[in-house]
């Protein structure tokens, strides 16, 4: 799952005239601070009211023990969602960061830090960057349970280019940590 069903289908982007291709784009959503399900709901919202990007799936909400995290930081939810888009990666990204900015995100430094909201890009299509802002595929994603628990679900054939299928990765990892949240369901709108 790199592409959406139809690789060749393109976009004009208006602003420029320069045709961009559809690309399947996977992003990452958690919080572990203050109303974790409504910042989940808020970001699917507003990725689902982002030009040019084309809402195909959400997953079931897991609970998650937080991984590589300060001591005693509270437990994240955690979604995949799924998209289609003709937005390049720098633009996504800047619209993942005006997300997280809006539900009040901030940036102290501190690595794996609690957090409000977190949107994180997973993968881009086929797309591969590694600059200071951004590394695609992302480069902890086939290490995450949290990551790949929700995506299988809502993508069983889901590859990470260069790392393989999701659920071989998967099979690798220890998914105790990671627990469905039946309760609680994001909606598409």
């Amino acid at each position: 799952m790199t592409e959406s069903p139809n690789p060749h289908m393109v976009d004009t982007d208006t602003l420029s005239g320069q045709m961009r291709p559809i690309r399947r784009a996977v992003l990452s959503l958690g919080s572990n601070l203050g109303d974790r399900f409504t910042s989940l709901q808020g970001a699917l919202s507003s990725l689902a009211d982002t030009p040019d990007f084309f809402m195909v799936a959400v997953s079931p909400v897991y609970e998650t023990t937080p991984v590589d995290a300060p001591p005693q930081s509270p437990d994240f939810l955690n979604a995949i969602v799924i998209g289609d888009t003709t937005l390049s990666a720098s633009t996504l990204l800047d619209r993942a960061q005006a997300i997280e900015d809006a539900f009040g995100r901030e940036r102290n430094g501190e690595l794996n830090a609690p957090r409000t909201l977190d949107v994180d890009m997973i993968v881009l299509g086929d797309r591969v960057s590694e600059t200071e802002d951004l590394v695609l595929p992302h480069p902890r994603a086939s290490q995450r349970a949290f990551v790949l628990r929700p995506w299988l679900d809502v993508d069983p054939d889901a590859e990470i280019p260069g790392a393989g299928r999701v659920e071989e990765l998967l099979a690798k990892l220890d998914e105790e940590a990671v627990r469905l949240r039946a309760d609680l369901e994001l909606d598409l709108q």
